[in-house]
């Protein structure tokens, strides 16, 4: 009987805990390599570039490390698109309190960058993900109450679909997955790209 090949090394360069745990439940088996790369010092002309310049940057810091060797680097970024701008993390409880105020009741668009590098080739391809987001009205007590917990500090956009905000999202248009930090769908198209199946890096 023939022995089974082991899958391709699948490397992330994030320390988002949503985006390890959307691959680990389709599948993969990925390790975590953080590219500690600063993204304020990355700029775009659109929010949808600036998600895709900050995963490539992440991508190749990633794979240009010698523990990548060999494997396939998965860099993601995700920016909220509001009136034109990019919206990351916020920077503190004022901040992400006024965020809120100002998105509730309307749309925005949440954009994540993806780039994909197979270190054996020196390929690379990147594409960003676009979902729409509505928000429902949160009341104001309500708002406190949610950036209390801390949580709206560590995500692009104030908010997450797998967390705490939920309740106060009314509708997406688009993949789910892309707003919680990593659309699989696209990941699959990218690793086609590559001439990669998805099947052959399930654990």
């Amino acid at each position: 009987m023939a022995a089974m090949t082991a899958p391709r090394r699948l490397v992330l360069a994030s320390a988002s805990p949503a985006r390890l745990g959307l691959l680990r439940q389709a599948g993969f088996r990925p390790e975590v390599i953080v590219s500690g790369v600063d993204e304020d010092a990355l700029t775009a002309a659109t929010p949808a570039a600036l998600a895709l310049v900050l995963a490539e940057a992440k991508a190749a810091v990633v794979a240009a490390l010698p523990e990548a060797a060999g494997a396939l680097v998965i860099g993601c970024d995700s920016v909220l698109e509001l009136d034109g701008e990019a919206l990351g993390k916020p920077a503190d409880a004022e901040e992400a309190t006024a965020r809120w105020k100002s998105m509730r009741g309307r749309a925005g668009v949440l954009r994540t960058g993806h780039s994909l590098t197979d270190t054996t080739t020196g390929r690379t391809v990147s594409r960003t993900a676009s979902t729409t987001v509505r928000f429902g009205e949160p009341t104001d007590a309500e708002i406190a109450a949610y950036v209390a917990s801390g949580e709206p500090l560590h995500v692009a956009g104030a908010f997450t679909l797998d967390g705490r905000s939920a309740p106060f999202v009314e509708s997406i248009e688009g993949d789910p997955g892309n707003v919680i930090g990593l659309s699989l769908p696209l990941l699959r198209h990218l690793l086609g790209e590559l001439g990669i199946s998805v099947t052959d890096l399930w654990a």
